[in-house]
């Protein structure tokens, strides 16, 4: 199950990856979004502990590690707003430049 959630989690950094590199920028963003949970799924299946408790708190009870969860949820929520600003910036692009290709942003020096 490991390998399973291993190779799940690689696919989808590699199509964060995949969508950051394309021309269009409403794609680019959409990648970083991809790519930021991507890096949240790695977290949470880090801190998760198969069949074991964690080691602080003493009870088999609790199986898994709070602080990658609470983590995660923190970068979530930076990750919204990141992504509020990214998508401001790409309107504003689109508006002055009149495209969403990345190579047709040269008229924007002006």
């Amino acid at each position: 199950m490991p390998v399973l959630i291993a190779a799940g989690i690689g696919i989808v950094f590699a199509v964060g990856i995949y969508q950051i590199l394309r021309r269009n920028l409403i794609r680019s963003a959409i990648g970083l979004v991809i790519l930021s949970n991507a890096a949240n799924l790695f977290l949470v299946a880090c801190g998760s502990r198969w069949g074991l408790f964690a080691p602080y708190s003493g009870s088999p009870a609790q199986t898994s590690d709070p602080l990658p969860q609470a983590l995660v949820l923190t970068a979530i929520v930076i990750a919204m707003g990141g992504f509020a600003f990214v998508l401001a910036v790409v309107h504003v692009v689109a508006l002055r430049g009149r495209t969403g290709d990345s190579d047709d942003i040269d008229r924007l020096k002006n």
